[in-house]
């Protein structure tokens, strides 16, 4: 029987048409290949001569052994597992060098190649930038530095926007950045981005934000927008450098922050006896917590709480958190240090007149004395403070103040906060609670029957995570303050005043039945609000402190 062999003519006497032709587009086909591995070699540099050299010449050592052989067949293998060896060699070497939208070969590559690049990324994404002049951001051509800043821009604000991200942190390190989201006030450690995406990223977002772009070691602030669909968000970027890099970080600006009093969190019984405050004649409201955890917006929902169009109403801030309507929001900035201070610049906005003024941050001596004596000349003054607990907040505004009946007197009542994410209602999960946890937290075990706890995660047929879609699989979906509040009626005021110490103080507030913060917040767990891992996450901060402060007690671990 005669046997083909490509190139070379049987023992019959001729040459087989089909198989000289796919030889011939193969071998040109390899060709273009060690010119595009020469070319693309020096575009990235990625040892242009060495691969090269590898390429043509396992394709060339393949074709001759492919004229050897006398099966036709096993030739083919031979020089396709030859050259298609040395090209994804090639290609793998050359991908870890470059940035992930210069890879080729990969999903997302070949997915570009059977599309329009523009129009798909307009298409499947809807987002648009604004830059802080007011500008929408055209995309811009393929290939160029601007491109590659805006594709990761797209990537980045498409999914923070959708995970709920108020906070995105970017932090330099030798070879990458370290990414950190803030998704309900919780830290979520994201893929690391390395330093050359990192660097056309940084240079778009300045650009957008209109900053300096070849700066890089000074601090800049600027803002920008992002639109999809209807939506449109608000954006902060903040640089620095450091000696590792520029450090980036993101804040969205979120309008909703303006809440009304029966927003923010209040429990059934504390909602009437804050709102009250408003009819009072004149005095002090002190707003605490530690920071982060929404005194300012409580601040603010309790300005609301009063008419600003039969009330004249005032603030004095250092950073605003948003626009309060029909209320005269003062800002005390850096460049004011040079020419006044905090307390003279209240003093100016008391002189003017108003009938109601917040003051955020009130923690000098000074500008509490100004306050507490506004208090007492017929205003309603809000201030906010740095606290661990209503009577923490207590001690220090008599501290500050230096006149304990001075505080007593036209003090109306303190509130201290925190903030506890929200179980997602979709996702939850009801659980029988163990009875020796409640009888722990001094919750009866006759009476709570079920509690609720994040939801764990789910699994189609094929094994693949199944992603709640409304709380992104964090199992929570928003977040909600808890108090503990006092409103002073007059025995509290004698009792304040006459208390020698702050355990004797806080047995009369006992008394008048404030609960503590973590009372309130076994109330939301309880209603199924949230969950006890949530209530310990919180709270466990404080507790290690308590213990901490009493000498001679012995650890868990001792």
């Amino acid at each position: 029987m005669p046997v083909l062999v490509l190139a070379s003519i049987d023992y019959s006497g001729y040459i087989s048409p089909v198989k000289f032709l796919i030889f011939l587009v193969l071998f040109f086909l390899w060709v273009a290949l060690v010119g595009w591995v020469y070319r693309d070699g020096e575009a990235v540099d990625a040892k242009q001569v060495f691969w090269t050299a590898v390429v043509l010449g396992s394709g060339a050592g393949a074709i001759l052994i492919w004229l050897v052989i006398p099966l036709f067949i096993i030739g083919l293998l031979v020089f396709l597992l030859a050259a298609g060896g040395s090209t994804i060699s090639y290609v793998m070497y050359r991908n870890s060098r470059v940035m992930d939208q210069d890879k080729v070969l990969t999903a997302d590559h070949i997915r570009r190649l059977l599309s329009n690049e523009q129009s798909k990324l307009r298409s499947r994404q809807g987002i648009t930038f604004v830059t802080a002049n007011g500008n929408e951001v055209p995309v811009p051509a393929p290939k160029t530095p601007d491109f590659f800043g805006y594709t990761t821009a797209i990537d980045v604000f498409t999914d923070a926007i959708w995970r709920r991200t108020t906070n995105i942190i970017y932090s330099p390190a030798p070879e990458k950045y370290n990414v950190i989201y803030y998704v309900d006030g919780v830290p979520l450690k994201q893929p690391s981005v390395p330093r050359d995406q990192m660097e056309y990223f940084t240079h778009f977002l300045k650009d957008l934000a209109d900053l300096d772009t070849g700066e890089k070691r000074k601090p800049q602030n600027g803002k920008f927008k992002v639109s999809q669909g209807e939506e449109r968000t608000e954006w902060e970027l903040a640089t620095a450098g450091s000696r590792v890099g520029e450090q980036l970080r993101l804040r969205r600006k979120a309008q909703e922050d303006i809440k009304n009093l029966s927003d923010i969190g209040l429990a059934g019984d504390q909602f009437p006896r804050v709102s009250a405050i408003r009819e009072a004649p004149q005095g002090l409201f002190i707003v605490s917590g530690p920071p982060k955890t929404g005194v300012t917006s409580t601040l603010y929902a309790m300005l609301r709480n009063h008419d600003p169009f039969v009330f004249s109403m005032n603030t004095l801030e250092r950073q605003p958190s948003g626009e309060l309507p029909n209320i005269t929001q003062h800002v005390f900035a850096l460049s004011d240090t040079g020419t006044t201070t905090f307390a003279k610049k209240l003093q100016e906005i008391v002189r003017m007149g108003p009938d109601i003024v917040g003051v955020a941050d009130c923690e000098d001596g000074e500008s509490a004395q100004i306050a507490c004596k506004a208090a007492k000349d017929g205003k309603i003054i809000y201030v906010t403070l740095k606290a661990d607990s209503v009577i923490k907040a207590l001690v220090k505004w008599k501290k500050l103040l230096g006149d304990n009946n001075l505080m007593a007197d036209a003090l109306l009542g303190i509130s201290n906060q925190r903030l506890l994410r929200k179980l997602c209602d979709e996702c939850k999960q009801a659980y029988e609670p163990d009875r020796g946890l409640l009888r722990k937290f001094n919750l009866p075990a006759d009476r709570v029957k079920v509690l609720y706890r994040a939801g764990k995660v789910q699994y189609d047929k094929h094994g693949k995570a199944i992603t709640c879609e409304n709380c992104q699989g964090t199992g929570f979906y928003g977040r909600t303050a808890v108090f503990e509040i006092i409103v002073i009626n007059e025995h509290l005021r004698q009792a304040v005043k006459q208390a020698k110490s702050p355990s004797e103080i806080a047995a009369h507030f006992r008394s008048a039945k404030m609960l503590s913060l973590q009372q309130q917040a076994l109330r939301r767990v309880i209603a199924g609000a949230t969950s006890m891992n949530e209530l310990v996450r919180v709270f466990s901060p404080a507790l290690q402190k308590q213990k901490a402060s009493r000498p001679g007690q012995k650890t868990a671990s001792g």
